[in-house]
């Protein structure tokens, strides 16, 4: 399975916490990484952290990569790059899932917080531009839907041992934890 990596472009202080929850999402999704573009906010990481030491799990962070570094580098990896958007081909209505796959590739998934430049639509940027339905929409969802629909349901069986603390059990009803 190709890996996937997050990239988080724009961060606006009224969205701390939401920047947060899409690192996390792509954490728990499948996803091998997450970069948080141009900026860089001890916060946060210090969240994503925390959780790893807690649950475990193989995953890196980086913060304060210029965007359009990332993207030139991981294009000299020969990897393709989806950008999630509204105005994308819809993820449900088109094959472009079937065609990011074909490709083998590992993906990078460009996250927005703002609005993003024009120029993130174009080919110089994406290779893809995936739209979880056509409304707009938190991009949390949209990058859980992504990742879901993309790793076909097998991230959420994935075991979190690693480095792991401590372990959810799942059951009908409470909540247990126990350490690892």
């Amino acid at each position: 399975m190709p890996e996937v990596v997050v990239l988080r472009w724009g961060h606006r202080y009224r969205d701390k916490r939401l920047t947060s929850h899409v690192a996390l999402t792509a954490r728990a999704l499948g996803a091998s990484g997450f970069i948080l573009a141009d900026i860089k906010d001890a916060k946060v990481k210090e969240t994503v952290e925390k959780v790893m030491a807690r649950w475990g799990g193989v995953f890196h962070f980086e913060m304060g990569k210029p965007w359009r570094r990332v993207v030139k580098e991981w294009r000299a990896k020969n990897g393709v790059i989806v950008h999630l958007t509204a105005y994308g081909e819809n993820i449900q209505t088109s094959d472009i899932l079937q065609r990011i796959k074909k490709t083998g590739k590992d993906v990078l998934v460009i996250v927005g917080s703002k609005k993003v430049p024009a120029g993130f639509f174009s080919e110089a940027v994406s290779d893809f531009n995936v739209a979880v339905g056509n409304q707009p929409h938190s991009e949390c969802s949209s990058l859980a839907v992504f990742l879901d629909r993309f790793f076909e349901g097998q991230e959420l069986s994935k075991d979190f041992v690693h480095n792991a603390n401590m372990k959810i059990v799942p059951q009908a009803r409470g909540k247990k934890v126990v350490k690892v």
